[in-house]
């Protein structure tokens, strides 16, 4: 008996399930690219596995469809791995620990307006400690659900799901799309309940380097860890316009602070925060040398810093906790010499002066996000420091720009500049037949409009528009909140009625 046993629809869930059980975090995927590879073969599917463990199942029309032009069903296989600081899971090894509540016993959702549709009686599916993993594990179960069944009307399908979306969307770069037939792309990758994707940001990870001195410690100075922690964080597209902190820009800004204050009181060993550039950061830390005369001074200062940050971030993000103590360094982090004077004043620089957050909003649409970046991880070795951003634009030219200007500030910090898994924006496209078709069928079966928009996240679709001529492609998905964050949840009854919409949709398309 699963934890998910009769929930509706059963084999969605079924699939969800068994799905959670395999490791599947980015840049892990093999385990679970070969379990979708088995699953073809028990139903006897024509497969393709590439070399990058990407994933095409083919399955012919049902009775009534076998001429019908084929669909593609679209979704990743690769999660973001994030968990509680307390959390002893090893997600590279075990499966999730999934949970079903009711919507009112989680305090965060019982209060949120995400959810309009569901009442405080429903059920929600977590995981203890870690994120979900529903994006985008519930796309996979979908199309496994189909797949499998023998009473599902539909045409020729053709089933893919990519590796590591998460970072960078390097499946989809990297997938040979010739061999597709498929005109018309259902991407399973949307967390909105009634909201339809039609365009989307593209973007870049971008690194900045700077290196560092290191010099003997001076006599007298005692080891510290300066700690921010607490933050709501979330996911950099999506939550980008929520005006939450990123811990990595408060670490900096407290540091300059006590830099100023105590110029030759303090020296830095280490900067380090965040492990996804695609997750806003939630917690970040720095190990210092302090004066011991000067120690609580500087806990002093650093209270106050904490004080008038929480005031300014307010609802936004209220657990802010910034603090400087002794305890929070271990032996690992000490083992390192502390930078010299102008190395750490130059960290610092860089954490001040690198940009993050929205840089434009758009013209065309009010109050969509046009253009921002993210610095999502920041790491410390023994002759460097290292930021790695993400860059997010609906328009391309624009993600240029801000590449070019974290580019130009390397330079002026004296450090280099490099950058990885650069992916298309998907740009809108006017009379989408597809997107009438779906926004039909919506009326037909909720009663009420599909919402047609785009998104400030980066969708697979932007690679299979460009990979493909001539195609059109819709992005929707069940309801699901907190995505990238331990404090994910999926929508028990959203994800049947997206289900009933999948088929129904599908019926249609003869």
């Amino acid at each position: 008996m699963g934890v998910l046993n009769g929930l509706r629809p059963e084999r969605v869930f079924y699939y969800f399930e068994e799905l959670a059980g395999i490791p599947h975090g980015s840049g892990r995927t093999k385990a679970v690219s070969d379990h979708l590879v088995e699953f073809a073969k028990r139903y006897s599917l024509d497969y393709i596995q590439d070399d990058l463990g990407n994933v095409v199942i083919r399955k012919p029309g049902t009775a009534g469809y076998e001429t019908s032009k084929p669909v593609i069903l679209q979704g990743h296989m690769d999660m973001v791995c994030e968990k509680d600081s307390d959390c002893e899971l090893d997600m590279e090894k075990e499966g999730l620990k999934l949970r079903v509540l009711k919507r009112k016993d989680v305090p965060h959702l019982a209060v949120s307006e995400l959810l309009p549709r569901m009442s405080m009686d429903d059920d929600i599916i977590m995981a203890t400690g870690t994120t979900l993993g529903a994006d985008d594990g519930i796309a996979v179960a979908y199309m496994q659900a189909i797949l499998e069944a023998e009473d599902i009307p539909h045409p020729p399908l053709e089933c893919v799901i990519t590796v590591d979306e998460e970072i960078g969307m390097l499946g989809a770069q990297g997938l040979d799309m010739a061999g597709l037939q498929g005109r018309m792309l259902l991407n399973i990758d949307s967390e909105e309940e009634g909201h339809a994707l039609v365009g989307c940001a593209g973007g870049c990870t971008s690194k900045v380097s700077v290196p560092v001195v290191r010099e003997i410690p001076e006599a007298g100075f005692a080891k510290a860890g300066l700690l921010v922690s607490g933050l709501m964080g979330g996911h950099s597209g999506m939550e980008i316009d929520k005006g939450r902190a990123n811990a990595n820009y408060l670490l900096g800004r407290v540091l300059q602070i006590i830099s100023e204050e105590y110029p030759d009181g303090m020296r830095l060993i280490s900067v380090d925060g965040g492990s996804k550039d695609n997750a806003i950061t939630r917690e970040a830390k720095a190990v210092l040398l302090v004066k011991p005369e000067i120690l609580d001074e500087v806990k002093k200062k650093v209270s106050c810093a904490e004080e008038i940050i929480r005031k300014e971030y307010g609802k936004r993000d209220p657990g802010i906790s910034i603090v400087l103590s002794e305890e929070t360094v271990v032996k690992d982090e000490a083992d390192l010499k502390p930078m010299d004077k102008a190395s750490g004043e130059k960290v610092i620089q860089m954490l001040r002066i690198l940009p993050n957050g929205i840089q434009k909003m758009s013209l065309d649409l009010p109050g969509f996000v046009e253009t921002s970046l993210n610095l999502g991880i920041l790491t410390t070795e023994e002759d460097t420091v290292l930021a790695s951003f993400l860059i997010r634009s609906s328009v391309n030219s624009e993600t240029r720009e801000v590449a070019e200007r974290l580019k130009a500030a390397a330079g002026a910090l004296g450090g280099t500049y490099s950058e990885v898994g650069s992916y298309p924006a998907w740009e809108y496209r006017a009379n989408s037949g597809l997107s009438q078709l779906m926004c039909e069928v919506y009326r037909e079966q909720f009663g009420e409009e599909l919402i047609v928009e785009t998104i400030h996240a980066g969708v697979e679709c932007g690679f299979f528009m460009d990979g493909i001529p001539g195609l059109e492609a819709v992005s929707f998905g069940p309801d699901l909140t907190d995505i990238h964050t331990p404090k994910e949840a999926m929508d028990v009854a959203s994800v049947e009625r997206t289900w009933k919409f999948i088929l129904a949709v599908l019926e249609r398309m003869k």
